[in-house]
Formats: structure tokens, sequence, C-alpha cells
């Protein structure tokens, strides 16, 4: 057999290889909410979320006052993305993490501490 037609042979298994996974493995994490995170920003912010979440009594009177939605912070914590420069990695207790993200069409940093057990929302300021 000729190369170039066992090179067609191979790359038509292969796409539609491909298909098949792509479609099985979209199905499959939209069945069980799965997510696959592999760079630190990702796997930071499903740490956070994965725990219990504690508010500052600054954010708690800005939840009151309806300056923030707890929906606000959610977002955050979602697609924020984590200055790992300004951000505390080294400390044993609890990592102080800084996150960069929208709130309200306004650019804003959420300052959390990360401890074994719990998260603690400490502020939020625009930027």
């Amino acid at each position: 057999m000729a190369f170039l037609k066992r090179l067609g042979f191979y790359l038509v298994g292969l796409s539609i290889g491909i298909v098949f996974l792509t479609i099985f493995l979209k199905k499959k994490s939209e069945e069980t909410g799965v997510e696959f995170c592999y760079f630190p920003n990702c796997r930071t912010l499903k740490d956070i979320r994965s725990k219990q979440i504690l508010y500052s009594e600054d954010i708690n009177r800005m939840l009151a006052d309806k300056q923030l939605d707890s929906l606000d912070i959610t977002t955050l914590l979602t697609d924020g993305e984590v200055d790992f420069g300004r951000s505390d990695t080294k400390s044993e207790a609890c990592k102080t993490y800084f996150i960069k993200g929208f709130v309200k069409e306004r650019e804003a940093v959420l300052k959390v501490r990360n401890c074994q057990e719990k998260v603690s929302i400490e502020g939020i300021t625009s930027e």
C-alpha cells in the first residue's frame, strides 16, 4: 500500500476518534461537573471554592449595604486571575491570595486567606 494511502487512512481514523472523544468527554463533564485544572490559577481558585467561605466584617457590611453581592464574589472566585506576585504562597498556616477580576464592570481585587479547612474573604478594593 502506498504511503499516502496509509497516511490518509490514519488521518481519517484519527479525526473520527478525536470527534468521538470530544463528544464523550464533553458529555461526561456536563453530567458530573468535573473540572480539569492543570494550571496554578485554576487549581488555586478550585481549592478556594471547595472550602467553607467566611466573610470579614467589611465584606458583611458591604453585603448588607447592597454595595456588593455574593454573586460578585462567586464570579471573582470562578473567573478571576490570581496575582501570585502579590500573594503570600509560602505561609504554612494560611496563604493569602489577591484575586483580580471585574465587579459591576469595574476592576476589583479580592483579598482571600486560604487556611486548611476554611477560607476567609478579607476585603475587596477597586483599581
